[in-house]
């Protein structure tokens, strides 16, 4: 009886190896990882404290309100929309929240419950908007940006409400660790891999993918794109929520806007920053993530360097130009005025 031997499978050429690594990692994300390489690098030689593990926790939960609306604002960028009116959303889940824990006996879950239910009312109210309406959803929520804030100012007389750090629930949300990692930043993290899932794993996300990449096509292939942009918007509301529940449990109280304003360009740039296509059907959560991340350690430098706030906006501005620069750049686009 002979027995045959099956000749070896080539060895792959480290070259090919290499690629394969590089597309799975992914271009953006691995320049990300390098900038983030070069902010933790540069501050933590100027200053001995910035890489500590106290102050790595700091910038985690700084970035986890921020993180959360990026990840939603993914979601709507990816679906070919866009929010800017979810700082002022979390504003006003802030303010419900303490007020409704109040109202209810200091019964922390009506409050949340409360928060959690004007966020989805707000989101679907966006989505009706812009999906019955017919309005671009820039200028949608560009007027909710406005109006929203104004609706936290009108309930709240424009002052914080509420004292929540005598609730043992608020407290643990606040300031709580679990298995050493602060509770927001757990909340994040699950929030991040569950719409991850939905987006890479589901025929949700895939069609999600498909209306952002091609609204037509997806309308011919039978999916119900106003269904959908109506769901996401709801979906933006309620995460939203839990965002301005988070910022009311680390503050002490309902914040109308401080705490939230500035947070929608913050989810924008990071989204952008993370590869996501303004114009639609392309980016994800891993890219989003790194990109909190880096800004999160840029502001904190900057801030424990005592350079002026101010500057920090500066810097948030022009890497959210310099994101979509690179966009246009690599998607090939013609410069506006200038021949092709």
């Amino acid at each position: 009886m002979t027995t045959t031997t099956r000749p070896a499978a080539p060895a792959k050429p480290t070259g090919t190896t290499a690629r394969s690594l590089l597309a799975s990692v992914g271009g953006q994300n691995l320049s990300l990882i390098g900038a983030l390489a070069v902010v933790l690098a540069l501050f933590g030689v100027l200053n001995d404290n910035y890489l500590s593990l106290s102050n790595m926790q700091v910038i985690a939960e700084a970035a986890t309100i921020t993180g959360l609306l990026a990840v939603v604002q993914t979601v709507v960028i990816i679906c070919g929309g866009l929010d800017i009116s979810v700082g002022s959303q979390a504003g006003v889940a802030s303010v419900i929240s303490a007020m409704a824990f109040t109202s209810a006996g200091a019964n922390p879950f009506a409050g949340m419950a409360a928060a959690v239910g004007v966020g989805l009312l707000i989101g679907v109210l966006n989505g009706v908007i812009i999906v019955y309406g017919r309005v671009n959803p820039t200028i949608a929520t560009l007027a909710g940006l406005a109006a929203y804030k104004g609706l936290a100012q009108l309930v709240s007389n424009g002052r914080a409400q509420g004292y929540v750090l005598n609730d043992d629930v608020f407290i643990f949300l606040g300031r709580g660790k679990i298995a050493g990692l602060p509770v927001m930043v757990w909340i994040l993290i699950l929030t991040a891999a569950a719409v991850h899932l939905l987006l890479k794993y589901t025929d949700i996300g895939r069609n999600i993918y498909a209306i952002g990449g091609n609204d037509t096509a997806a309308r011919l292939a039978g999916i119900n794109i106003n269904k959908y942009l109506v769901a996401v918007y709801a979906l933006i509301g309620a995460v939203a929520a839990v965002a301005g529940i988070l910022l009311t449990a680390r503050t002490g109280s309902g914040q109308p806007t401080s705490g939230s304003e500035g947070l929608e360009l913050k989810a924008i740039t990071a989204a952008a920053l993370g590869g996501c296509a303004l114009k639609g059907g392309k980016g994800g959560i891993g890219g989003t993530l790194l990109a909190v991340a880096l800004l999160g350690c840029l502001e904190n430098g900057l801030t424990v360097e005592g350079i002026n706030a101010f500057w920090q906006n500066v810097a948030q501005g022009a890497l959210l130009v310099i994101a979509v620069v690179i966009q246009q750049r690599r998607n090939g686009e013609r410069p506006i005025g200038l021949p092709a």
